[in-house]
């Protein structure tokens, strides 16, 4: 299989040691939880600290908060306090006017939205939303949480999917699903977290590396 220009983000990172390990080993985005029910959360301020320090080290890589059902003037009010972010993503239930309120607050900042997939159906729900957002990104479906389950999606919903921005894959991936990820589903990004953790916001490092290596290569 050639080289592939498949985007990789690697998300629910916990320190700046990680996030720089990270960021050296060629990921293209580092992912920052914003969302308290999580495990994986990350308070304002050391989100502030991994993005700065981000910004002036690797200025070229994305630096995403991961926000969920987001009063909008908060969202406003974390970015303005940290300019260091250059992308939001969406990853809850946040519906058009949502997103168009985001565009028009905060035009200078790149806003993605998260779909979660229980049926072949749900992704005919993602067209609207096109025009309003920067990528898609598709994660698995879970009664108990919005994302870093590592449940994947069934393939077939996947195959010759078309959007009209980057869209990105979430949820359970792997190194077993890799290949057929690349020859078979070919999205723009890939969007991984649990399935290179020691425990939850503590990444293993040398998976880390053994990953975005067999994506790359």
């Amino acid at each position: 299989m050639p080289k592939t220009n498949t985007l990789i983000k690697i998300c629910g990172l916990t320190s700046e040691e990680q996030a720089l390990q990270v960021s050296k080993l060629g990921a293209h985005a580092i992912g920052i939880i914003s969302v308290e029910e999580s495990p994986r959360y990350v308070s304002a301020e050391i989100k502030k600290k991994i993005f700065k320090t981000l910004e002036k080290v690797y200025p070229k890589i994305e630096r995403v908060s991961v926000v969920q059902n987001c009063p909008i003037d908060l969202i406003i009010k974390n970015f303005l306090g940290n300019p260091s972010e250059t992308i939001i993503q969406l990853h809850g239930d946040e519906d058009i006017d949502y997103c168009k309120k985001i565009r028009e607050k905060i035009p200078n900042i790149g806003l993605w939205k998260a779909f979660r997939i229980k049926t072949e159906k749900d992704i005919d729900k993602i067209k609207p939303f096109e025009d309003f957002v920067d990528a898609i990104l598709l994660d698995s479906w879970n009664e108990k949480t919005y994302g870093g389950s590592g449940k994947k999606i069934k393939s077939n919903y996947l195959k010759n999917l078309q959007f009209s921005k980057p869209w990105w894959l979430a949820g359970g991936i792997s190194i077993k699903w890799i290949d057929e990820i690349l020859s078979d589903i070919r999205p723009d990004g890939l969007d991984i977290s649990s399935s290179i953790e020691i425990y939850p916001g503590k990444k293993n490092i040398e998976a880390t590396k053994e990953l975005i290596y067999k994506i790359k290569n």
